[in-house]
């Protein structure tokens, strides 16, 4: 039986995060855990992995567009490079997917490589992440919420001659230049090197397989997520949504994000028999955890694990709560906006990367002072 295109493309997807979850089980990629090896230990070397994904992410995509492979337009899902710049939502969505990460052991990717490996609190987390995250898609709660403060603040950068929020056509702007293009392509590549030199300029990271190989196994993703829907399958699947009667959802440029995939699987669960809705996130959030769900199988780390006591469950709903919530106001996570995001060279993708940091930092430095209060 012939596929069609739009089969091709969630096939696709779903084979790469495949991958994505039984390495990054396997090698224990972690955000929440980067930052908390830094913080509490001085430990890096899942920090430089985490930079790693992001240096090949942007490598890749500048590799792409020069190569004519791919084309990454403004409007992409999420709009990373659009000029109306939402400064406030991603500085507060991202320390609240930061803290929220914290609270729940994991952030969005790693809560699907949890649940994967058996963790009943991260079924928990992603719940609660999936129900908070759909309320803010798929209801009037954002606009009820947040809208009416947070509109003002958002910047449209094409009044002050900006075409879009990547760096350099912010810098080329600034600069006079109007060549806000070949800014990209001299920052991009400047940025990755940059990156790459630090961090392999640690000799511990040098000498860990497992962080190289899940530092570079997410960026490749994150790329093969854009050359997959901006690329020759990408124009064919847009063109095959043009012609259906009854087209599929979520048909634009986009590469791997894990927030808006947990609201679009309530909300396609509402509605179980419109296989129209199933679409590349969801795809993405499956394969992840049958991946990890594989990798747990074959290594024999398949372990169930409840909470604790009653305040680690609650808890854990906080933190995926914030999860929910953050993520879809800094428009991505940890992956969605820190390694994807910022392969576009999107501002606001760089913004969240440190709110978020910021905000589980703050969380950790948080616990660890209650803790000893109450020693």
């Amino acid at each position: 039986m012939d596929l069609t295109v739009h089969q091709q493309v969630l096939g696709a997807a779903f084979l790469v995060a495949l991958a994505v979850g039984a390495v990054a089980n396997k090698t224990s990629f972690c955000t929440m855990g980067a930052v908390s090896d830094w913080i509490n230990i001085g430990d890096t070397g899942r920090m430089r992995a985490w930079l790693l994904a992001m240096s090949v992410a942007i490598a890749g995509v500048l590799l792409l567009q020069s190569a004519g492979k791919a084309s990454i337009p403004i409007d992409t899902f999420p709009p990373y490079r659009t000029p109306n710049f939402a400064w406030l939502r991603y500085l507060i969505g991202g320390f609240a997917f930061g803290v929220g990460m914290t609270l729940g052991s994991g952030c969005g990717s790693k809560t699907l490589i949890r649940v994967g490996s058996g963790n009943l609190k991260s079924v928990v987390v992603l719940i609660a992440a999936a129900v908070f995250a759909y309320l803010m898609v798929w209801t009037d709660f954002y606009t009820v919420a947040f809208n009416s403060w947070l509109a003002p603040t958002t910047l449209n950068l094409t009044l002050h001659g900006i075409r879009t929020q990547a760096l350099g056509d912010v810098l080329a702007r600034l600069a006079g230049s109007g060549d806000g293009a070949q800014w990209n392509v001299w920052l991009g590549w400047a940025l990755a090197a940059g990156i790459a030199a630090f961090v392999f300029a640690s000799r511990e990271f040098r000498a860990s397989f497992d962080n190289i190989l899940g530092g570079i196994v997410v960026g490749l993703a994150v790329v093969a997520g854009w050359y997959i829907t901006a690329g020759a399958l990408g124009q064919e699947w847009k063109e095959f949504t043009e012609m259906s009667a009854a087209p599929p959802s979520r048909v634009a440029v986009q590469s791997f994000t894990f927030i808006s995939p947990m609201a679009d699987s309530l909300h396609y669960l509402g509605s179980p028999t419109n296989l129209g809705l199933i679409n590349f996130g969801i795809m993405a959030f499956v394969g992840v955890i049958a991946g990890s769900a594989l990798y747990a199988a074959l290594s024999r780390t398949f372990r169930l694990e409840w909470f604790a006591n009653r305040g680690d469950f609650f808890n854990h709903v906080a933190g995926g709560a914030l999860m929910g919530i953050g993520g879809v106001l800094a428009m991505g996570c940890t992956v969605g906006q820190a390694i994807t995001g910022v392969s576009t060279l999107a501002l606001g993708s760089i913004m969240t990367f440190g709110a978020i940091v910021a905000g589980s930092a703050a969380t950790m430095k948080f616990q660890y002072w209650r803790m000893m209060r109450e020693d």
